[in-house]
Protein backbone atom coordinates (compact mmCIF):
# COMPACT_ATOMS: atom_id res chain seq x y z
CA UNK A 1 0.00 0.00 0.00
CA UNK A 2 1.38 3.41 -0.93
CA UNK A 3 1.19 6.20 1.62
CA UNK A 4 -0.08 9.61 0.61
CA UNK A 5 2.28 12.47 1.32
CA UNK A 6 1.15 15.21 3.66
CA UNK A 7 0.50 18.50 1.88
CA UNK A 8 0.87 20.41 5.16
CA UNK A 9 4.01 20.93 7.27
CA UNK A 10 4.20 18.62 10.30
CA UNK A 11 6.16 19.50 13.42
CA UNK A 12 7.07 16.65 15.79
CA UNK A 13 8.54 17.09 19.28
CA UNK A 14 9.61 14.10 21.41
CA UNK A 15 9.74 14.45 25.20
CA UNK A 16 11.55 11.62 27.11
CA UNK A 17 9.90 10.35 30.31
CA UNK A 18 11.22 8.27 33.21
CA UNK A 19 8.34 5.79 33.27
CA UNK A 20 6.33 3.63 30.90
CA UNK A 21 3.28 5.42 29.46
CA UNK A 22 0.03 3.47 29.06
CA UNK A 23 -2.15 6.25 27.68
CA UNK A 24 -2.39 10.00 27.24
CA UNK A 25 -5.27 12.47 26.84
CA UNK A 26 -5.63 16.19 26.31
CA UNK A 27 -7.75 17.94 28.94
CA UNK A 28 -10.23 20.73 28.31
CA UNK A 29 -8.41 24.06 28.69
CA UNK A 30 -9.18 26.37 31.61
CA UNK A 31 -8.18 29.31 29.43
CA UNK A 32 -7.38 29.72 25.71
CA UNK A 33 -3.64 29.92 26.38
CA UNK A 34 -3.34 26.98 28.81
CA UNK A 35 -3.03 23.35 27.74
CA UNK A 36 -3.02 20.36 30.06
CA UNK A 37 -2.63 16.62 29.46
CA UNK A 38 -3.51 13.56 31.56
CA UNK A 39 -0.83 10.88 31.39
CA UNK A 40 -1.26 7.29 32.64
CA UNK A 41 2.11 5.98 33.83
CA UNK A 42 3.31 2.57 34.99
CA UNK A 43 6.36 2.32 37.25
CA UNK A 44 7.97 -1.08 36.68
CA UNK A 45 10.23 -0.68 39.74
CA UNK A 46 7.31 -0.36 42.15
CA UNK A 47 4.75 -2.21 40.00
CA UNK A 48 2.32 0.69 40.42
CA UNK A 49 0.19 2.71 37.97
CA UNK A 50 -0.59 6.39 38.33
CA UNK A 51 -2.28 9.24 36.47
CA UNK A 52 -0.53 12.59 36.28
CA UNK A 53 -1.86 15.98 35.19
CA UNK A 54 0.81 17.99 33.37
CA UNK A 55 0.88 21.52 32.03
CA UNK A 56 2.01 21.59 28.39
CA UNK A 57 4.05 24.71 27.76
CA UNK A 58 4.44 25.45 24.02
CA UNK A 59 7.68 27.23 25.02
CA UNK A 60 8.08 29.52 22.00
CA UNK A 61 11.58 30.45 23.20
CA UNK A 62 12.73 26.86 22.71
CA UNK A 63 12.64 24.32 19.91
CA UNK A 64 10.22 22.02 21.74
CA UNK A 65 7.38 22.17 24.30
CA UNK A 66 7.88 21.21 27.94
CA UNK A 67 5.76 19.32 30.49
CA UNK A 68 5.34 20.54 34.06
CA UNK A 69 3.67 18.05 36.49
CA UNK A 70 0.73 19.53 38.41
CA UNK A 71 -0.75 16.61 40.35
CA UNK A 72 -0.75 12.80 40.46
CA UNK A 73 -3.01 9.99 41.68
CA UNK A 74 -2.99 6.25 41.92
CA UNK A 75 -5.00 4.86 39.04
CA UNK A 76 -7.67 2.13 39.17
CA UNK A 77 -8.51 0.27 35.93
CA UNK A 78 -9.37 1.16 32.34
CA UNK A 79 -12.38 3.48 32.13
CA UNK A 80 -14.30 5.44 29.52
CA UNK A 81 -15.74 8.84 30.33
CA UNK A 82 -19.47 9.36 30.59
CA UNK A 83 -20.24 12.41 32.70
CA UNK A 84 -20.53 11.27 36.32
CA UNK A 85 -20.40 7.56 35.46
CA UNK A 86 -17.54 5.27 34.50
CA UNK A 87 -18.07 1.97 32.72
CA UNK A 88 -15.39 -0.70 33.05
CA UNK A 89 -15.02 -4.02 31.25
CA UNK A 90 -12.73 -7.02 31.66
CA UNK A 91 -11.59 -10.21 30.03
CA UNK A 92 -13.56 -12.04 32.72
CA UNK A 93 -16.76 -10.93 30.98
CA UNK A 94 -17.87 -8.46 33.62
CA UNK A 95 -19.33 -5.05 32.79
CA UNK A 96 -19.42 -2.65 35.74
CA UNK A 97 -20.75 0.86 36.25
CA UNK A 98 -19.31 3.21 38.87
CA UNK A 99 -21.28 6.40 39.60
CA UNK A 100 -20.36 9.51 41.57
CA UNK A 101 -23.09 10.39 44.06
CA UNK A 102 -23.81 13.36 46.29
CA UNK A 103 -20.88 15.74 46.42
CA UNK A 104 -18.81 13.36 44.23
CA UNK A 105 -16.89 12.14 47.29
CA UNK A 106 -18.77 8.82 47.30
CA UNK A 107 -18.95 6.09 44.68
CA UNK A 108 -21.84 3.82 43.80
CA UNK A 109 -20.95 0.49 42.16
CA UNK A 110 -23.25 -1.66 40.03
CA UNK A 111 -22.57 -4.77 37.93
CA UNK A 112 -24.45 -4.51 34.64
CA UNK A 113 -23.53 -7.92 33.26
CA UNK A 114 -21.45 -10.99 34.08
CA UNK A 115 -20.64 -13.49 31.33
CA UNK A 116 -18.96 -15.78 33.87
CA UNK A 117 -15.82 -15.94 31.75
CA UNK A 118 -17.59 -17.23 28.64
CA UNK A 119 -17.06 -13.89 26.88
CA UNK A 120 -14.29 -11.36 27.42
CA UNK A 121 -14.36 -7.62 26.78
CA UNK A 122 -11.27 -5.58 25.94
CA UNK A 123 -12.60 -2.13 24.94
CA UNK A 124 -15.50 0.15 25.83
CA UNK A 125 -16.83 3.53 24.68
CA UNK A 126 -19.78 5.66 25.71
CA UNK A 127 -22.25 6.59 22.96
CA UNK A 128 -24.76 8.50 25.11
CA UNK A 129 -25.57 8.84 28.83
CA UNK A 130 -27.41 5.51 28.65
CA UNK A 131 -25.70 3.67 25.77
CA UNK A 132 -22.20 2.30 25.23
CA UNK A 133 -20.35 -0.16 23.01
CA UNK A 134 -17.91 -2.91 23.99
CA UNK A 135 -15.47 -4.95 21.95
CA UNK A 136 -13.65 -8.19 22.54
CA UNK A 137 -12.43 -11.39 20.96
CA UNK A 138 -13.29 -12.45 17.44
CA UNK A 139 -13.61 -8.82 16.30
CA UNK A 140 -17.02 -8.73 17.95
CA UNK A 141 -18.81 -5.56 19.09
CA UNK A 142 -21.75 -5.33 21.49
CA UNK A 143 -24.18 -2.44 21.90
CA UNK A 144 -25.62 -1.86 25.37
CA UNK A 145 -28.54 0.25 26.58
CA UNK A 146 -29.02 0.65 30.32
CA UNK A 147 -32.73 1.15 29.70
CA UNK A 148 -32.84 -2.47 28.49
CA UNK A 149 -31.04 -4.54 31.16
CA UNK A 150 -29.97 -8.17 30.91
CA UNK A 151 -27.26 -7.98 28.25
CA UNK A 152 -26.35 -6.29 24.98
CA UNK A 153 -29.29 -5.15 22.87
CA UNK A 154 -27.38 -5.71 19.62
CA UNK A 155 -24.29 -7.70 18.68
CA UNK A 156 -21.91 -7.70 15.75
CA UNK A 157 -20.12 -11.02 15.21
CA UNK A 158 -16.72 -11.15 13.57
CA UNK A 159 -17.40 -14.02 11.16
CA UNK A 160 -16.49 -11.77 8.20
CA UNK A 161 -12.74 -11.64 8.78
CA UNK A 162 -11.44 -14.58 6.69
CA UNK A 163 -10.60 -16.95 9.52
CA UNK A 164 -9.08 -14.29 11.81
CA UNK A 165 -11.73 -14.88 14.47
CA UNK A 166 -9.00 -14.89 17.13
CA UNK A 167 -8.60 -11.16 16.51
CA UNK A 168 -9.18 -8.75 19.38
CA UNK A 169 -10.81 -5.32 19.38
CA UNK A 170 -8.48 -2.96 21.28
CA UNK A 171 -10.21 0.37 20.72
CA UNK A 172 -13.64 1.78 19.86
CA UNK A 173 -14.73 5.27 18.88
CA UNK A 174 -18.19 6.70 18.23
CA UNK A 175 -18.68 10.07 16.57
CA UNK A 176 -21.31 12.23 18.31
CA UNK A 177 -23.02 13.00 14.99
CA UNK A 178 -22.84 9.39 13.71
CA UNK A 179 -23.99 7.34 16.67
CA UNK A 180 -25.22 4.59 14.35
CA UNK A 181 -21.60 3.71 13.45
CA UNK A 182 -19.01 2.06 15.72
CA UNK A 183 -15.38 2.41 14.69
CA UNK A 184 -12.98 -0.30 15.89
CA UNK A 185 -9.29 -1.16 15.69
CA UNK A 186 -7.61 -4.41 16.66
CA UNK A 187 -5.39 -7.32 15.70
CA UNK A 188 -3.54 -7.78 12.40
CA UNK A 189 -3.76 -4.11 11.48
CA UNK A 190 -7.55 -4.32 11.29
CA UNK A 191 -9.63 -1.15 11.30
CA UNK A 192 -13.33 -1.46 10.55
CA UNK A 193 -16.67 0.21 11.14
CA UNK A 194 -19.98 -1.37 12.04
CA UNK A 195 -23.05 0.49 10.85
CA UNK A 196 -25.79 -0.74 13.16
CA UNK A 197 -28.30 -0.15 10.37
CA UNK A 198 -26.50 -2.73 8.19
CA UNK A 199 -26.72 -5.74 10.51
CA UNK A 200 -23.61 -7.96 10.17
CA UNK A 201 -21.86 -6.30 7.22
CA UNK A 202 -18.70 -4.40 8.27
CA UNK A 203 -16.95 -1.57 6.46
CA UNK A 204 -13.30 -2.61 6.47
CA UNK A 205 -10.81 0.24 6.20
CA UNK A 206 -7.58 -1.70 6.76
CA UNK A 207 -6.35 -5.20 7.59
CA UNK A 208 -8.40 -8.39 7.65
CA UNK A 209 -11.10 -8.54 5.04
CA UNK A 210 -9.63 -6.01 2.61
CA UNK A 211 -8.20 -8.69 0.31
CA UNK A 212 -4.85 -6.91 0.12
CA UNK A 213 -1.52 -8.73 0.12
CA UNK A 214 0.26 -8.64 3.51
CA UNK A 215 3.02 -6.39 2.18
CA UNK A 216 0.39 -3.89 1.00
CA UNK A 217 -1.34 -3.41 4.35
CA UNK A 218 -1.04 -0.24 6.39
CA UNK A 219 0.00 -2.33 9.40
CA UNK A 220 0.15 -6.04 10.21
CA UNK A 221 0.41 -5.57 13.97
CA UNK A 222 -1.99 -4.56 16.73
CA UNK A 223 -3.91 -1.33 16.23
CA UNK A 224 -3.98 0.04 19.77
CA UNK A 225 -6.19 3.06 19.30
CA UNK A 226 -8.61 4.58 16.79
CA UNK A 227 -10.20 8.03 16.82
CA UNK A 228 -12.20 10.02 14.33
CA UNK A 229 -9.92 12.75 13.00
CA UNK A 230 -11.75 16.06 13.33
CA UNK A 231 -8.86 17.92 11.70
CA UNK A 232 -9.29 16.34 8.28
CA UNK A 233 -12.26 17.76 6.36
CA UNK A 234 -13.63 19.15 9.60
CA UNK A 235 -15.15 22.14 7.79
CA UNK A 236 -17.46 20.11 5.54
CA UNK A 237 -18.35 17.13 7.72
CA UNK A 238 -22.07 17.86 7.22
CA UNK A 239 -21.65 17.30 3.47
CA UNK A 240 -20.30 13.75 3.88
CA UNK A 241 -22.89 11.02 3.35
CA UNK A 242 -23.99 9.20 6.50
CA UNK A 243 -22.98 5.92 4.82
CA UNK A 244 -19.39 7.09 4.34
CA UNK A 245 -16.92 6.64 7.18
CA UNK A 246 -15.36 9.86 8.43
CA UNK A 247 -11.53 10.17 8.46
CA UNK A 248 -9.86 8.01 11.11
CA UNK A 249 -6.54 8.29 12.95
CA UNK A 250 -4.86 5.10 14.18
CA UNK A 251 -1.72 4.08 16.07
CA UNK A 252 -0.12 0.65 16.03
CA UNK A 253 2.35 -1.72 17.67
CA UNK A 254 4.76 -1.32 14.75
CA UNK A 255 5.05 2.42 15.33
CA UNK A 256 2.62 3.81 12.76
CA UNK A 257 0.49 6.90 13.32
CA UNK A 258 -1.68 7.48 10.26
CA UNK A 259 -4.95 8.87 8.98
CA UNK A 260 -7.25 6.60 6.96
CA UNK A 261 -9.98 7.87 4.68
CA UNK A 262 -12.40 5.49 3.02
CA UNK A 263 -11.38 4.94 -0.60
CA UNK A 264 -8.16 6.99 -0.24
CA UNK A 265 -4.50 6.16 0.34
CA UNK A 266 -3.61 6.39 4.06
CA UNK A 267 -1.66 9.42 5.23
CA UNK A 268 1.32 8.46 7.41
CA UNK A 269 2.12 11.00 10.12
CA UNK A 270 4.73 9.08 12.13
CA UNK A 271 6.80 5.93 11.67
CA UNK A 272 8.57 5.21 14.96
CA UNK A 273 11.07 2.40 15.73
CA UNK A 274 8.84 1.41 18.68
CA UNK A 275 5.15 0.96 19.37
CA UNK A 276 2.82 3.95 19.63
CA UNK A 277 0.59 2.86 22.50
CA UNK A 278 -1.97 5.66 22.44
CA UNK A 279 -2.70 9.12 21.13
CA UNK A 280 -5.24 11.89 21.51
CA UNK A 281 -6.42 14.64 19.19
CA UNK A 282 -6.94 18.01 20.84
CA UNK A 283 -10.69 18.68 20.73
CA UNK A 284 -10.15 22.43 20.92
CA UNK A 285 -7.45 22.49 18.26
CA UNK A 286 -7.49 19.25 16.18
CA UNK A 287 -4.18 20.15 14.53
CA UNK A 288 -2.45 19.11 17.78
CA UNK A 289 -1.90 15.42 18.55
CA UNK A 290 -0.16 13.92 21.58
CA UNK A 291 1.18 10.32 21.51
CA UNK A 292 2.68 7.91 24.03
CA UNK A 293 5.61 5.87 22.72
CA UNK A 294 6.76 2.45 23.94
CA UNK A 295 10.25 3.73 24.71
CA UNK A 296 9.15 5.92 27.65
CA UNK A 297 8.55 9.13 25.77
CA UNK A 298 5.79 11.41 24.52
CA UNK A 299 5.47 12.93 21.07
CA UNK A 300 3.54 16.11 20.31
CA UNK A 301 2.59 16.72 16.67
CA UNK A 302 1.34 19.96 15.19
CA UNK A 303 -0.32 19.94 11.78
CA UNK A 304 -0.56 23.23 9.92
Amino acid sequence: MAFAESQNPLRVHRIPQSRYIDAVRWLSPVSPSDRFAAIAYFDADTNSPSIEIAYVDPNPQSSSPTLTPQSSWTSPSRISEGGTECVSVGEDGRVNLVSFVGDSSKLSYRRIFDANGLVGYTAVKWASPSEFATGGYGFGIQWWDQRTPGGPVLQFKGNWCQGKTSGIVHSIDIHPSRKHTCLAGGSSGTVFAWDRRAAQQPIVLSGAGTGEAPNSLLSESEVWEVQYDRYTRRSNISNISSTRILPVMICSEDGILAVIEQGEEPLELLAEPCAINSFDIDQQNPSNVICSLEWESLAILTRS
